[in-house]
């Protein structure tokens, strides 16, 4: 059975601003209160999207949420239009406010989890949308994510979806930001990467910033996906408490490849001996050693958080440009690159404006495996084609803002032509009403 990976990729919204909400990612920590450029933003994004379709790889679009969010606000006590709702907010509250207002769905590698129908026990691919239970502004996100996915893939004799984990601190789930689909000609195993064992807490868990993946929702989901391949391992919680949110920030796999820091894992060299041993020969673990890089390195390039890509000419990395700027950080790469490195090539995209949020070019995508067959059965508006980009381009100049201060949020105006961009979004995508708003 031949498989076909398909990257879903967020379109950034309209509302992307930078409010440092996510404690634990220092991006997004350090760049609070900065002006963001939405409109540079979500070309940035589609212009990774252009290249990785020019190497033949499968590329979709996943639309962005309606933010703000004015049914929390008005389920926290706000009443009136939504004029009044949001100058009240920003005056009470303008953490609430960006809250309800933030763009994080972009990161689509936090949307769900995804299992392809040939290690699921119906044969069918397996949807989960993340809780995001650790923090407000993506807690909200669950029920229009769930509502896309359904949409985006339809047809019920190829596509399983499931609710997500109850939103409980026991079944923290972040998504496939903790999960890799590793697999050799002969064996596969889907790689599952926890912070923290909830119901022991004797186990080792970070001290300054919060571990969101618990191994309970990670088992969990094992179990609902039907998958009996699964390995699970402990993320190293000195790596979270120095901005290592999620595994996807300090390891990248993909096929028989495995990108990985010497301190991604709590026992990183029995981890890698297992799936080693799971996975035989063609498996190839690349441990990049801290002498060679450091996790704050690791952290403030982005380096694991690159796009790692199958093609016929072999894997392909597309690598943030902070990585290109960093002498140490491109030397790894010039190293898996040379020789019998498992790299074939490497290319720089500039993905600023999401970098400076806390999310590199594998936070923009879903890694969704397909056969041929349910590839045909994806929703045909969202799947990449020259005529798509172009429209998508015109969309989001027509309907971006060009810069967006955190006190722009209050702004109604900006309510109203977001909702009027997602209109005219799933008009050009076919998606029919999606929103609560088109209800």
């Amino acid at each position: 059975m031949t498989i076909t990976e398909l990257q879903l990729d967020g379109l950034v919204g309209p509302t992307h601003n930078y409010a440092g909400l996510s404690v634990g990612n220092v991006a997004s920590m350090s760049n609070e209160g900065n002006v963001s450029f939405p409109r540079a933003a979500v070309l940035q994004g589609l212009d990774k999207m252009a290249f990785v379709a020019s190497l033949g790889i499968q590329q979709a679009v996943m639309p962005p949420q309606d933010r703000p969010e004015l049914s929390l606000l008005r389920s926290l006590g706000f009443q009136g239009d939504d004029e009044t709702v949001l100058a009240a907010v920003h005056q009470e509250d303008p953490v609430l406010l960006a809250q309800a207002s933030s763009a994080a769905s972009m990161w689509t590698a936090n949307a769900a989890t995804v299992t392809p129908s040939c290690d699921a026990a119906t044969r069918r691919v397996q949807f989960t949308p993340a809780n995001l239970r650790d923090k407000l502004h993506r807690s909200i996100e669950p029920p229009q994510t769930g509502m896309l996915l359904r949409r985006i893939f339809a047809d019920a004799s190829f596509f399983e979806h499931h609710l997500p984990l109850i939103a409980a601190s026991q079944y923290g789930d972040e998504g496939a930001a903790n999960h890799t689909w590793l697999h050799t000609t002969s064996h596969g195993v889907h790689l599952f990467v926890y912070g923290s064992v909830a119901r022991d807490p004797s186990s080792p868990s970070p001290q300054r910033f919060p571990a969101r993946q618990t191994r309970e929702a990670s088992q969990a989901i094992a179990r609902l996906h039907g998958i009996d391949n699964a390995f699970f391992t402990q993320q190293n919680p000195d790596a979270i408490d120095a901005g290592v949110f999620h595994n996807d920030v300090i390891a990248v796999g993909s096929g028989s490849v495995l990108l990985v820091h010497e301190h991604a894992f709590l026992n990183t060299k029995s981890t890698i001996q297992a799936l080693a041993e799971i996975l035989g020969d063609g498996f190839a673990a690349c441990v990049v050693p801290a002498e060679a890089l450091t996790v704050p390195e690791a952290v403030s390039t982005y380096l694991f958080n690159s796009q790692l890509l199958q093609t016929p000419e072999g894997h392909v990395l597309v690598a943030p440009s902070q990585v290109e700027a960093h002498p140490r950080a491109r030397a790894v790469v010039d190293e898996w690159v040379q020789g019998d490195g498992p790299i074939s090539r490497v290319h720089f995209i500039d993905v600023r404006e999401s970098m400076y949020n806390g999310g590199g070019p594998a936070c923009l995508r879903l890694r969704v495996p397909l056969t041929r067959t349910e590839l045909e059965a994806v929703h045909p508006g969202v799947r990449w084609s020259e005529a798509l980009e172009a429209s998508l381009r015109a969309w989001a100049v027509r309907w971006y803002p060009e810069s967006l201060s955190p006190d722009d949020l209050a702004d109604p105006s900006l309510a109203r032509g977001n909702r009027d961009a997602l209109q005219a979004l799933t008009d050009l995508l076919d998606l029919g009403p999606v929103y609560p708003f088109q209800q």
